[in-house]
């Protein structure tokens, strides 16, 4: 039995053990099935539309998995699967190995859309997929209704990087529910003397609101914190107040003084509520704490300074510089009198990370909300996930020590 959370309604389901959707063509003697309302995935996952009826494997196929099955009203042959709690289909290849869900959690005003937006777009690109050797896409249900997700994300990149333009608030979400970014990382990995075998795996990501975790109830709402193998925590620098006075910065640029302590804080209830973690353990999911919009830092720091330069960018992980990264993200938290959060985040968690990055590359106008005039320039967004997916409970992709 594979374990995973189904990525579009993070409910944790047996992998070998998926129902099936019909594709209303019927058999010779009977016509096919037509698409209704599906009251399990509209309460699931808020899908409004109509669909084609699921069902679940026969007995028979219980035991022993398959991969075909016939509608057992009209007769007909399926192939496409689904989700057996929220009814929605899943990508082809899904249940067959472990596939790692990331969250992302962070405040008001932590600029989670525009590095969720770059991210995204990241993992589209061409480098990605030749440093890795990987096949990277977004991947979803076309037939019922999965195109708002890839229309979210061609307009967020287009407004972003075309119109040079930043984004309003992202609103709450309806019952802590959004449509969820997924994409599809299928791998090779080579074995001595042996053929190669190819892992496909499966990375589901929300854009949540600060709304949505600005209270304890609020996070505790988000079903796919608590369901996500691992998390990227965003943490805003201007919400520091020792890092904040370094800065010259406009009225605009602060969204919220709220103590980053607080969010971190609530974070880490909604684990333990959602995992059933104890006050005597410490949290085990790998949290990578990534502080955002350091760009403003750059000229603070120093062009001289080891986090203003961006490292080689190798075919793995590099785990040495990821090292240094965090002790130097670290000696920054000090000197920002942020002590608190380090101290929460080593009696708390069993493995976590600072990560120092930037969505945009260069502060933008905040108060016309607009892109730098250079446009985008991502530094350092994906090495939050390349060091979760690089360890060894994931081995999505390799590492360098």
């Amino acid at each position: 039995m594979v374990n995973v959370a189904c990525p579009f309604c993070y409910e944790r389901i047996d992998g070998s053990a998926l129902w099936f959707q019909c594709l209303g063509k019927g058999d010779a003697d009977h016509k096919g099935c037509a698409p209704g309302t599906d009251t399990a995935r509209h309460n699931m996952t808020g899908f409004t539309e109509t669909m084609l009826p699921v069902f679940a494997p026969p007995r028979n196929q219980r035991l022993r998995p398959a991969r075909i099955a016939w509608c057992p009203d009209c007769g007909g042959r399926t192939g496409i699967r689904a989700c057996p709690s929220c009814h929605t289909p899943v990508p082809p290849n899904f249940g067959e190995a472990s596939s790692p869900m990331i969250a992302m959690f962070g405040g008001k005003g932590t600029g989670k859309t525009v590095y969720l937006t770059v991210l995204a777009h990241e993992m589209r690109s061409r480098d990605l997929r030749r440093r890795f050797g990987a096949d990277i896409r977004m991947t979803g249900d076309g037939q019922g209704g999965f195109k708002a997700p890839r229309a979210w994300l061609e307009q967020n990149v287009d407004r972003m990087f075309t119109e040079h333009k930043l984004f309003e608030a992202t609103p709450p979400a309806v019952g802590g529910r959004q449509s969820p970014l997924v994409f599809e990382w299928r791998g090779e990995r080579r074995r001595w003397r042996r053929k190669p075998v190819y892992r496909t795996s499966y990375l589901s990501f929300h854009d949540t609101a600060g709304e949505d975790v600005g209270t304890l109830s609020g996070a505790n709402d988000l079903a796919y914190i608590g369901a996500a193998d691992g998390l990227i925590l965003l943490l805003d620098p201007f919400m520091l107040p020792e890092a904040r006075e370094r800065l010259r910065l406009p009225p605009s640029a602060i969204r919220s003084k709220e103590d980053t302590i607080a969010v971190v804080d609530r974070l880490t209830q909604s684990l333990r509520s959602s995992n059933g973690v104890g006050g005597s353990q410490r949290i085990t999911k790998p949290v990578a704490v990534a502080f955002a919009k350091m760009d403003a830092f750059f000229d603070v720091l120093g062009r001289d300074h080891p986090l203003c330069h961006e490292p080689k960018r190798g075919p793995a992980y590099d785990e040495q510089v990821g090292r240094a990264t965090h002790e130097q993200v670290a000696a920054l938290l000090r000197d920002w009198q942020g002590d608190d959060i380090e101290q929460h985040l080593r009696m708390n968690y069993t493995t976590f990370r600072y990560f120092f990055v930037s969505a945009l590359g260069a502060p933008p106008d905040y108060d016309n909300a607009m892109v730098e005039p250079g446009g985008v320039r991502p530094y350092r967004v994906d090495e939050p996930l390349l060091w979760l997916l690089s360890l060894r409970r994931f081995g999505v992709v390799p590492r360098q020590r």
